[in-house]
């Protein structure tokens, strides 16, 4: 049954009031103005529902794969929906090569490591994990085919329908046209907070006196270089193990050839012989949400990281064969909206340790903000925070404004400096896991996800990790 939309009656419409959209003339998937204040009047249309799912997941990326895996071995019939064409997210079409805080993580962290190491695509550092990003797509992919999860790539959730409160369809585009999908519980795994935003969701952005979102960064894959070469510049071969000295290391290094990197600590990360990951670029002052800076910001970082290798590949010695491998199909973005939840992270949490009955996971990852003003520093801004080892409870990922829709990974609800440690993909991984499992209980008893109990949710959780 196709559902029929009267677009500008829905632009119009008292949700978007909600998430902070100004109805005239701008879409909420849009960051800019209309041209010369101009706007287009887009006929009513009927959109055809081409599936009917009980757990529909937005965003393929570490939480999603997460929250889609668990939803399908619990049972649901589960619709995962990529804009990539690949799954993981950061991890594959970031090249992000490195997941963060995963020393203490169990259920579906614990096995797509052990499965990653068991394909020789893993490097362990101690708490960190390095992996081979094709290594990971493949991976990804057969887990969730395994799993039964319904797998559509190189679509976009562009918008949602609601009826009252509660969310009954994500409205999507690609080569197949304008569909729509149902489903009984809805996951925003977008990590900017896409649908939820689409759908009328509340949400916070940046930092809360400027609005700027923490620096972008574009990240490379790199071969010819050889690990014992360059183990000075690399924190886990270099004889000294402290966080800063191989960093600064690297950037002295790239003074001496010429060039001056945006980010003041650019970091080489070895994944296995052959193949390095260099993060080393900063984006300021763009917004995820918004396709122009989006763009801008790719082209920059993509410059930039080939100026930086060429420059070192240009002083010979250890760098003479030093090679790009590959840029990603997305920019890293640290930070984009915040959805409002049923309970907010806050940085009173990290300073307390605070726990939770309903806890998703334990977070050790320390606050890491990545300055937003580069004249401040172009490094690692020292918000005088230290935070105790603390929980995020699932409260944070049921969305306040929207009913039958959960949030998981970077965009569930918090503050600016807790999402700075929170955002790390070895918390995404569960927060989405418990997600999943929460949507798919229910999706089958016919309930909202804030009704359920949590011991029902952690039950359950038990019970597939054990299986795994």
């Amino acid at each position: 049954m196709p559902i029929a939309i009267d677009r500008r009656r829905f632009f119009q419409s008292g949700a978007l009031a909600a998430a902070g959209i100004a109805a005239a003339g701008r879409l909420p998937s849009q960051g800019g103005e209309p041209v010369a204040g101009r706007a287009l009047l887009e006929a009513a249309r009927q959109v055809p529902v081409v599936e009917e799912a009980d757990v529909v997941v937005c965003g393929g990326g570490p939480a999603g794969v997460a929250a889609a895996i668990a939803a399908a071995r619990t049972g649901a019939k589960t619709r995962l929906i990529e804009v990539n064409g690949c799954l993981g997210g950061v991890w594959t079409a970031g090249l992000l090569s490195w997941i963060l805080d995963t020393g203490n993580k169990t259920g579906l962290m614990k096995e797509i490591l052990a499965r990653l190491k068991e394909r020789g695509g893993l490097a362990v550092y101690g708490g960190d994990r390095g992996y081979d990003v094709e290594e990971m797509k493949i991976l990804l992919e057969e887990i969730c085919l395994q799993a039964g999860v319904l797998v559509r790539l190189h679509t976009r959730a562009c918008s949602a329908a609601r009826s009252g409160k509660r969310i009954e369809a994500v409205i999507t585009e690609s080569k197949s046209g304008r569909e729509a999908f149902r489903g009984k519980v809805f996951i925003d795994a977008t990590g900017d907070g896409d649908l939820a935003a689409q759908a009328g969701c509340g949400f916070d952005y940046g930092h809360p006196e400027t609005g700027q979102a923490q620096p972008m960064s574009f990240i490379a894959l790199l071969s010819g270089i050889e690990a014992e070469q360059v183990a000075p510049f690399v924190r886990e071969l270099a004889e000294a193990k402290d966080w800063g000295s191989p960093k600064d290391n690297l950037r002295a290094e790239m003074q001496r050839a010429g060039v001056d990197p945006s980010y003041a600590k650019p970091t080489l990360f070895y994944i296995r012989p052959g193949l390095f990951c260099l993060m080393a670029n900063h984006q300021y002052g763009v917004a995820g949400t918004n396709a122009d800076e989006l763009t801008a910001a790719s082209l920059q970082g993509r410059a930039e990281v080939h100026r930086l290798v060429s420059a070192l590949r240009a002083t010979g010695g250890r760098w003479a064969d030093l090679r790009i491998v590959a840029t990603p199909e997305h920019i890293g973005v640290r930070e984009g909206r915040r959805i409002h939840g049923r309970y907010t992270v806050s940085t009173e949490d990290l300073l307390a340790g605070t726990r939770h009955e309903d806890a998703v996971c334990e977070v050790r990852f320390p606050v890491d903000v990545h300055s937003t003003n580069p004249a401040e520093t172009k490094g690692i801004a020292d918000k005088k925070v230290r935070a105790k080892p603390y929980e995020i409870p699932y409260r944070a990922l049921l969305a306040r404004d929207v009913d039958g829709l959960l949030i998981a990974g970077r965009n569930i609800s918090g503050d600016f400096i807790a999402h700075s440690s929170y955002r790390v993909t070895g918390n995404s991984v569960p927060m989405g896991e418990a997600g999943g499992i929460a949507a798919a209980l229910a999706a089958r008893s016919g309930r909202m996800p804030h009704e359920l109990a949590w011991s029902e949710i952690r039950e359950q959780r038990r019970a597939q990790a054990a299986a795994g």
